[in-house]
């Protein structure tokens, strides 16, 4: 026997048997062609490098591919108490055509993201749960002294904002009595209304990361873009939040809470600020965007802001700034400041009884036109 020629054969024989293996390993099982990693995602149940199950250990990865897509369990909830404002293009600044106005607001389009905003100003009950966990839990860090002189509001500023008034009635009761729970808060600075916004995130967040949620974007004070494109209610050009030309309505009735008539405070139903739901909602529903209580914004003040600042999403941000931005006009202010396109100030540091705020809320993503 030629032992040579079988040892030939048997090599040749074992080299052919291997190849066909190799093909075999290589073909697909249905098809007998080649396959590609798409067509069997996560069958070999080992994600990137081999390492555990490509679902639990690197979700976004498997066999060595990015397959990432939306994470499972996120939504953009209302936050308790405020209405979504949608985004937005319109004409920013005064829309009074009187020519003693034109010089105070220059006209320039802008366009705004959607957000979330406080349907009303914040309250005096709102307020004290912000007091009563900083009297509770911060006291340590911050001091009472602190507390008190800084976030806490100034009920003086009854007595000290008017020459020759009795102030005194309000400044025991106002922020105390529940009588006042659902006015808004006053004697609150511009800083102290930033600090209540980075408290009321962090309560939010806190608790929705123990829930094992998604946290959310933080509370801010509005810019003034939003503020005003919130105020007009989706009125392109609205003098007033309800519209054009008149503070009141048909039946004489007036439409918001300020100083009427040369002075007849009494006339809109409030000598002093009114609850702040009171009057009807402008077109986003949200209360008293004219009137009541002006509101802290987060601009600083500039005379030049139209010249200065982008058109979209816009704000003016100066620490080195004092002055910041207010607008509504409030109960103790002629009709001419409750107009959506009035512009004034306040120094950052001062309390006064005619000033509040609200939070806005940052959409992520547009929301779903109807």
């Amino acid at each position: 026997m030629n032992f040579q020629f079988v040892e030939k054969r048997l090599i040749v024989g074992l080299s052919m048997l291997a190849m066909a293996v190799v093909l075999n390993s290589c073909g697909s099982k249905n098809s007998g062609g080649s396959k590609t990693l798409s067509s069997k995602k996560g069958s070999s149940g080992k994600g990137i490098l081999g390492i555990g199950k490509a679902n639990k250990e690197v979700p976004g990865v498997q066999n060595g591919e990015i397959v990432a897509t939306t994470r499972k369990g996120w939504s953009q909830p209302t936050p308790f108490g405020m209405v979504l404002v949608p985004s937005g293009s319109y004409m920013m600044g005064q829309a009074d055509e009187e020519v003693s106005h034109a010089g105070v607001n220059f006209n320039k389009r802008v366009t705004v993201a959607a957000f979330y905003m406080d349907d009303t100003e914040i309250t005096n009950h709102e307020y004290r749960q912000f007091t009563y966990a900083l009297l509770k839990d911060s006291v340590s860090v911050l001091g009472e002294d602190k507390i008190m002189s800084e976030y806490y509001p100034d009920t003086t500023v009854w007595k000290r904002d008017f020459t020759y008034h009795n102030g005194d009635p309000m400044t025991e009761y106002y922020f105390s009595s529940p009588a006042f729970d659902q006015y808004p808060v006053v004697g609150v600075s511009w800083v102290a209304s930033k600090y209540f916004c980075l408290w009321r995130s962090k309560l939010m967040n806190d608790y929705r990361r123990k829930q094992g949620q998604f946290i959310l974007p933080r509370f801010e004070l509005p810019s003034e873009s939003e503020w005003e494109w919130a105020a007009r209610g989706g009125r392109a050009s609205a003098k007033y939040p309800w519209g054009n030309p008149y503070i009141s309505n048909a039946k004489g009735c007036l439409l918001a809470n300020f100083k009427p008539h040369r002075g007849n405070y009494d006339a809109d139903g409030y000598s002093y600020t009114a609850p702040a739901n009171a009057y009807d909602p402008n077109d986003f529903g949200l209360y008293n965007m004219a009137g009541n209580v002006a509101e802290w914004c987060e601009d600083a003040y500039a005379d030049n802001a139209v010249a200065v600042t982008w058109d979209l999403n816009t704000v003016n941000k100066d620490s080195d700034e004092p002055r910041k931005v207010t607008r509504g006009g409030s109960w103790k202010d002629i009709a001419y400041y409750l107009e959506t396109g009035t512009r004034a100030y306040e120094l950052e540091q001062n309390k006064r009884s005619y000033i509040g705020f609200r939070c806005m809320m940052r959409y992520l993503g547009r929301p779903k036109q109807n």
